[in-house]
């Protein structure tokens, strides 16, 4: 089955299960250049998810509403019933941000703000992560935590799939999905977790449903990559970092941080060519607070739902957070040298890098693989 992306006006309100009349123009959809100067595959792009043809601004008639599965119906209801209690906490600029945090709501952001977090190079907080998914299995484990430990585990691993179905089912959000599932499951048969097996089998189950992402979606590559550097990077660049105190595991957001961002860094500015001059500062910054950022958003949102006075003592803890690390961010955005565009940066180039990376961390298994043939 065909589908059709169909672009409406901002202040067009649609939900989940509405039966739409749609009368416009269908359309090829059509590659165009970024303010980089690079071509973005916007055909391929839409055509790993099934989408061949868009319609752009056409009249639109609600039919009817209430209709599609229902789980899902529920789901987005809840969904925004939480984003507009946090809306009512916080102020309307840091509760943006809170959704994007919490339910990698990007879609409100203006242009300016988008730019802030691309030239920072922390738009990264917005997207969702293995931390955000495992931290609500997390939370649902100890609310179930007087249960048997196996149904607690079932509760965790229920959670994580219904949290990423509210979610929209993105990529990164299904990658860390699978990934936290395979945490608890470890953990339920009391086995090792083998990151480096989980993010292997993890990339094999999403490549059999959708292989068109292995080359058509970039937050997918990212989300790898930058896996792969905390798996294998990050214990060897540690030692490093150990002027950095420990405490509040600032340590630890450094190190991760570094490699992270070292590792995906040639594949940015083959794919963006935007180079960040102050990434590392600005998520060394920002990174230590977004659990305590997340937990309070958590709870303002959780206590929306039940009074909105319960709410704000937690929405102003949040509001501070949030504000801060706004703050931070248009401070090293407004830098002149925040960030240098490299619109031609060869694919040659971002191989051999890669290749060279690829040896540094796994020299000792090649030369043993290449010993034993």
């Amino acid at each position: 089955m065909t589908e059709i992306i169909v672009t409406t006006n901002l202040n067009e309100e649609y939900k989940y299960g509405d039966e739409l009349y749609i009368r416009g123009t269908i359309e090829k959809p059509e590659n165009f250049e970024t303010e980089q100067g690079k071509v973005f595959d916007y055909i391929n792009y839409l055509r790993k998810d099934g989408i061949h043809y868009v319609i752009r601004y056409p009249e639109v008639e609600i039919l009817s509403r209430g209709n599609g599965n229902l789980i899902k119906r529920v789901l987005f209801s809840i969904k925004d019933s939480f984003l507009e209690k946090l809306n009512r906490s916080i102020a309307t600029r840091e509760s943006l941000l809170m959704g994007g945090l919490i339910l990698g709501e990007k879609s409100e952001f203006d242009e300016e703000t988008r730019e802030d977090f691309i030239r920072t190079g922390t738009i990264h907080i917005v997207a969702l992560s293995g931390y955000n998914v495992t931290i609500v299995a997390w939370w649902f484990m100890k609310v179930f935590s007087f249960l048997p430990f196996a149904v607690s585990i079932g509760a965790g691993i229920l959670s994580i799939i219904l949290f990423v179905v509210m979610t929209g089912g993105a990529s990164t959000a299904v990658r860390a999905g699978i990934m936290a599932i395979l945490i608890l499951v470890a953990r339920k048969i009391s086995r090792t977790y083998d990151v480096s097996r989980a993010l292997i089998a993890t990339a094999v189950v999403m490549l059999l449903f959708n292989p068109f992402i292995l080359v058509f979606d970039v937050s997918f590559q990212l989300s790898f990559i930058a896996t792969i550097a905390v798996i294998y990077l990050t214990p060897r660049v540690e030692r490093y970092f150990r002027w950095v105190t420990p405490r509040f595991g600032l340590r630890d957001v450094v190190s991760v941080t570094f490699s992270a961002y070292i590792f995906v860094l040639p594949f940015i500015l083959y794919k963006m060519g935007n180079l960040s001059l102050v990434a590392l500062p600005a998520n060394i910054l920002i990174l230590p607070f977004i659990p305590l950022t997340m937990m309070f958003g958590f709870i303002t949102g959780f206590l929306g739902l039940i009074s909105y006075t319960l709410s704000i003592p937690f929405g102003i803890i949040s509001y501070v957070f949030l504000h801060y690390e706004l703050g931070v961010i248009e401070v090293f955005s407004s830098l002149p040298f925040a960030s240098i565009i490299l619109p031609n940066f060869p694919l040659l180039l971002t191989l051999i890098i890669y290749i060279f990376l690829i040896y540094k961390l796994f020299r000792r298994n090649i030369a043993l693989f290449f010993k034993e043939i």
